[in-house]
């Protein structure tokens, strides 16, 4: 009897180990029993009757990555181009995301990158090869808009599509390359010529900044010598109105002063009083 119970134990004890289940944080599971979904398995601890009767699939949610893989298509100039993208993906990890992503859809990945084959070809059609390669991100954005759209009944999230890369005929890059290269030493030409033209135009500037200085300098000279001529003028004005020959004799004075400690002037009392007044010192006639 002993030995009965024993076996029953063990019998229990096996059946009970072959229905554990444990899901990690990363999975959900869907159970089904005799072909038919019973309940969803959060992470976890779970049993489920073995041998066939109930049955576990447990469904990854991180996030995954796929790629379209590398295919020709034609842009609407008529070029061929090699084109290549990356979708990451990830299944919702509410019940019924997981169970659509089950049940409405066979194959995610696969699905996904023939989706994505499909869209690719479509919107570069519709652009030059020019047009797509300076507009990837419009590509990208155009490819994220149709695979979500299209995937909303497979509980996935579409995180997002990166275009790996577009490749035009070889001879067809390599014409583009000259003409990059071409653009590129027409700018550092247009530069050089920019600085050239800075130099000179600074160099032109300091010139006209130096004419500008002599010039206001010889005004200054010039209004200087008009100051001493008015002098001149107003003191003529002033002591000798209508007597040029005093004017002269003052001048003969004057050149006579400049050589000597001395001199004997006529007793002409109005030359002898300009003479006084202009050299600050008392004169005395010669009687």
């Amino acid at each position: 009897m002993s030995l009965f119970l024993l076996i029953v134990c063990a019998i229990l004890f096996f059946f009970f180990l072959f229905g554990v289940r444990i899901v990690r944080p990363t999975r959900r599971g869907l159970i089904e029993r005799l072909g038919k979904y019973k309940n969803f398995a959060n992470p976890g601890f779970h049993w489920i009757i073995p041998f066939g009767i109930d049955r576990m699939v447990q469904v990854n949610v991180t996030e995954q990555m796929t790629e379209s893989g590398p295919r020709e298509m034609i842009t609407s100039d008529n070029l061929n181009a090699t084109v290549d993208s990356q979708i990451y993906f990830k299944i919702k990890a509410d019940e019924i995301s997981v169970k659509n992503s089950q049940y409405n859809v066979n194959n995610i990945a696969l699905q996904i990158v023939a989706l994505a084959k499909t869209t690719l070809r479509n919107i570069i059609g519709t652009m030059s090869l020019k047009a797509a390669n300076s507009e990837r991100g419009k590509i990208n954005d155009d490819l994220y808009k149709v695979l979500t759209k299209e995937t909303e009944s497979w509980g996935i999230e579409i995180v997002r599509t990166e275009l790996k890369q577009i490749e035009p005929p070889k001879d067809v890059q390599e014409n583009m390359n000259k003409i990059v290269k071409a653009a590129n030493d027409k700018i550092a030409a247009v530069d050089a010529a920019s600085a050239v033209e800075t130099v000179a135009d600074g160099e032109k500037r300091a010139e006209i900044k130096k004419a500008e200085g002599i010039k206001q300098a010889r005004i200054l000279e010039a209004e200087g010598e008009a100051g001493a001529i008015k002098l001149v003028n107003e003191a003529a004005e002033k002591y000798f109105i209508g007597n040029a020959q005093i004017l002269r004799r003052l001048e003969v004075v004057e050149k006579a002063l400049s050589n000597n400690a001395k001199i004997i002037v006529p007793s002409n009392q109005q030359l002898v009083n300009v003479i006084s007044d202009l050299a600050g010192i008392p004169v005395v006639p010669i009687k």
